[in-house]
């Protein structure tokens, strides 16, 4: 009850300018509201676009933490009233581009500050960087892709207190690097697109705490072992070895990044490191072609080939360490079917698969129903067709989908850019657990939408490129659990039926390029006139409309488009399209 009251007190505070005005004008100064709630009230009024500089002055002794990332309007006003804050913690000005280095220093009046993001704000400089070098209690420190140069970057040695920076993007050299040796409590380190080399990546073994590092992008080709480090970014890199050192203190790596890079040698790259603790591995769009190491990798967890050069035949590698996978994304490779064999009954506890863009075909959705832990799989732009014609004269065929029902934990399924006729997707009406369904084919009608009625969990749905009509749309009942409905390239849809969906089902968001709807009946028109009719003229509209004969064949394939721009305000039957090779059970219309 209690939660409940101090829920509708914040409502009531910051529903509009004029309750923030009612609230100002009796001298309520929130000096006695606690923190949380101070916090909790500020980022209502920052979200609902409502706060404005001179309101800050009320807050200034009640709020810790302050997020403005991303606000336009920011400038030297508000960090006026900001620097006022006393207790401010945490204070994120991240995409704030109004912001200016002569804008900062009244921060350098917030003495207990410990966070602090500056991240792109281009017109942030080296003196911007001596505002700050007064703020002694600083831990956290965020200036990627700024204004601020080598020598701005050397004068943060003095303080001592950061263990985490962020420098990404900035034109860090080998000596700036080399001027932070004294900042020991650094645990978070990001370089990237950084000047460093391999002369300064030794530097690097100065910072004895040191756990994330982020070279990204760099031409350090060597890196040195790091005794303390866990998670290690050097995607885009030309590697020759990684962490060689002493082999009796090897770094505990868990997380490693290399998606991108450049092996000269990939047996020597991965030669020194400690595999015990890695369970995180991203060598997606790298060059290795060789991929015994993952034999000794038997902690991974999640592992990212995609657009890799690995085949059917190094599969069998990730079967012997498949035990711990939980994500593999096979995406983009030379991976088919038969390789998605090879992995049946060795990774049981795999949640997230990708074979996208691959040459993998219906055969490899049986090999998936026996991976039973999965919850998503993405089978876009394969050449799945949903059908499996059996061998006989008399055989009929199966519906290929149907194997996926016996998937109890599966949530998402990806079916974009396939060759599923619509007849293919009836097994999706008994898919009991699905909450994200994706759809792409120019070949989709208003039966789509029946498939998808009697799924109990769905909540985002996307139908791309359909040939879907308006009286489809306004028949159609979704799932109460549907939230959100991506209709985009649809185009036969208009804007009044969409509007006229969305009076009915309040609650879904619906995308399409003429218009965008919240479910906060917020409505961003993209349609060239801003006019809209009213609801009774567009029924009168509707009364109107030609009617068409209960026979809609192969869409679009089978109509120019001045044809059907002809059909679009045309009601169009909801009876299944015939289909020679796939016969469906009789099923009623809602």
């Amino acid at each position: 009850m209690e939660n409940q009251l101090v829920e509708l007190c914040l409502q009531a505070a910051s529903v509009s300018r004029d309750s923030i005005e009612k609230w100002r004008r009796q001298r309520r100064t929130l000096e006695r509201l606690p923190s949380q709630l101070a916090d909790s009230l500020l980022r209502r009024l920052i979200s609902r676009r409502i706060l404005f500089p001179s309101l800050l002055e009320l807050f200034k002794h009640s709020v810790e933490e302050l997020d403005l990332r991303g606000e336009s309007s920011v400038d030297a006003e508000w960090i006026a009233y900001i620097g006022a804050f006393r207790y401010l913690r945490s204070l994120n000005l991240s995409d704030c581009r109004r912001l200016t280095t002569s804008a900062l220093w009244p921060i350098a009046g917030l003495e207990i500050l410990r966070e602090l993001d500056l991240s792109r704000c281009s017109k942030v400089t080296d003196a911007g960087i001596r505002h700050l070098l007064t703020i002694t209690t600083l831990e956290k420190l965020s200036i990627s892709e700024t204004g601020v140069s080598a020598n701005g970057v050397m004068l943060l040695s003095s303080l001592r207190n950061l263990s985490v920076l962020d420098l990404g993007g900035l034109p860090v050299t080998d000596l700036a690097l080399s001027s932070l040796q004294v900042l020991t409590k650094l645990q978070y380190l990001d370089l990237w697109g950084s000047k460093i080399t391999d002369k300064g990546a030794a530097f690097l073994q100065m910072f004895p705490k040191l756990s994330f590092l982020n070279l990204a992008w760099t031409n350090v080709t060597k890196l040195p072992n790091l005794s303390s480090l866990e998670c290690l970014n050097m995607s885009n890199c030309t590697i020759n070895t990684l962490l060689e050192g002493d082999n009796n203190n090897k770094a505990p790596l868990t997380k490693l990044i290399v998606s991108g890079a450049t092996f000269g040698n990939e047996f020597e790259a991965f030669l020194y490191i400690e595999t015990t603790f890695l369970t995180f591995l991203d060598v997606s769009n790298s060059s290795i072609h060789r991929f015994y190491f993952l034999s000794h990798i038997n902690a991974l967890e999640h592992l990212d080939l995609s657009r890799s050069m690995i085949g059917d035949d190094s599969l069998e590698l990730i079967a012997c360490i498949g035990v711990n996978l939980k994500y593999l994304n096979l995406s983009h490779t030379r991976v088919s079917s038969a390789g998605v064999k090879t992995l049946t009954g060795h990774v049981p506890n795999l949640e997230f698969l990708s074979v996208s863009h691959t040459s993998v075909d219906d055969v490899a959705i049986s090999y998936m129903s026996m991976m039973p832990s999965v919850k998503v799989i993405d089978l876009s732009s394969t050449n799945i067709k949903g059908v499996i014609h059996q061998v006989g004269p008399e055989s009929d065929p199966v519906l290929s989908l149907s194997a996926l029902q016996s998937l109890q934990h599966l949530g998402r399924l990806n079916l974009v850019d396939t060759q599923v006729t619509e007849a293919a997707l009836y097994p999706l009406e008994n898919f009991q657990e699905l909450r994200e369904l994706s759809l792409k084919s120019v070949s989709l009608t208003d039966i789509s939408f029946n498939y998808t009625s009697s799924m109990p969990k769905l909540t985002n749905l996307r139908i791309h490129d359909g040939v879907l009509t308006n009286s489809g749309l306004n028949s159609y009942k979704p799932p109460s659990t549907l939230r959100m409905m991506d209709l985009r390239g649809c185009w036969l849809l208009t804007e009044d039926a969409i509007l006229s969906f969305c009076k009915t089902h309040p609650h879904i968001e619906v995308r399409h390029e003429l218009v965008h709807i919240y479910p906060s009946k917020q409505i961003v028109s993209n349609s060239a006139s801003s006019s809209r009719p009213t609801l009774k003229a567009s029924q009168a509209k509707q009364k109107q409309e030609v009617p068409v004969l209960p026979c809609f064949l192969d869409q679009r394939l089978k109509y120019s488009r001045e044809e059907l721009l002809a059909l679009q305000y045309s009601s169009v039957s909801r009876a299944p399209p015939h289909d020679r090779d796939v016969v469906l059970p009789n099923t009623q219309s809602d």
